[in-house]
Parts: C-alpha cells; structure tokens; sequence
C-alpha cells in the first residue's frame, strides 16, 4: 500500500509540517505503509490546458504520474481567499478523473481563521466526490494559533485529530482493498 501525501502549496511550511505530521504518524501505526511525499515546491508544473494527462512531459507528467500511481492520500492545502491553493486546484485539474477514482483521501488544511475549515467541507470533499474517491470522516483544520514559535504542532486537540485522521486514512483503504 502506498501513501502518498500532498503539500499543495508554493509558499510557507505549515501545510509541509502538518501533512508530515500525518504521514509519521501512519507510519508509527502502520510501518507497513510505503509513503512517499509531493511537495509541490520542489516541482515546475504547467498549468492544465486541456492537453489528455499524457501529453505533458518533466515535472508535470511526473507528478500526474505519482498521484495517479498512488494508492491512497493525504491531502493538504493553506486556505487563501476561503479556497483551496491554485497550485493545488491544478493538479486535480491535471489528472485523469479515474486517477483517484475508489481511492481514500484524508484532508488536512492550515488558515489564518477558524471559519476556513469549512473549505474542507465544502470545496475538498466535493471535488474527492467527483473523483469517485472516498473521504476519510476526519480531517485536521490547523489555525496559526495551534503552531508553536518554531512552527511546531502544539496544540493537543490537533495532535489528536492527526491520530485519528491517521488511522481512519489507513483503516479505509486496508477495509476498501479486502
């Protein structure tokens, strides 16, 4: 089985930092997992312009290639404008619409207010909805205030849910794959 957890941000670390946190802790329960990671920062990817998946080349192509060959997700976007990245809306865009499709996705998002966890609710679940993926019931919201001065997780509550998420991620995709 093979995780692979998405930073779907250019900019910042929090995002980084709490879909990394996710992933150690699949690993903690789970060292069977083989995770790998996608921080799209280390990636020059063309913007979707209706070109067929494979028709793109480099970074691009591969990182169609890594999402689609995966078998399970942990998503993760900073909240801007009460919306999910463009950098991460693009690679929904990019990939074939059977690339996710049967699949467990676990979201996470980071934002400056407490409100933006409802994009989670209503912008991630959806698209995942028309992927035909399934959604782990729990997700992890991490306002500014749960992040310590070096920007790390502090709060208890957060860690928690990050267990929970974690653990549903994994427990889905085992019961989903029987």
């Amino acid at each position: 089985m093979r995780l692979l957890g998405i930073s779907g941000t250019l900019a910042g670390s929090k995002t980084l930092i709490a879909v990394e946190k996710v992933l150690d802790a699949v690993k903690r329960h789970d060292p069977d997992v083989e995770i790998q990671l996608l921080d799209l920062k280390k990636y020059n990817i063309q913007f979707c312009d209706g070109r067929r998946p494979d028709d793109y080349t480099g970074d691009t192509k591969d990182v169609i290639d890594l999402v689609s060959s995966a078998d399970f997700y942990i998503i993760g976007t900073p909240i801007y404008q009460a919306s999910m990245t463009g950098a991460l809306k693009n690679v929904f865009d990019l990939v074939p619409v059977s690339a996710l499709q049967n699949k467990v996705i676990g979201f996470v998002a980071t934002g400056g207010t407490y409100q933006h966890y409802l994009v989670i609710e209503n912008q991630l679940k959806p698209i995942a909805g028309f992927f035909r993926a399934f959604v782990a019931p729990s997700y992890v919201y991490l306002h500014n205030d749960h992040f310590g001065e070096n920007n790390e997780i502090q709060d208890p509550d957060v860690l928690e849910r990050i267990e929970r998420l974690a653990k549903e991620t994994v427990f889905m995709q085992k019961r989903l794959k029987m």
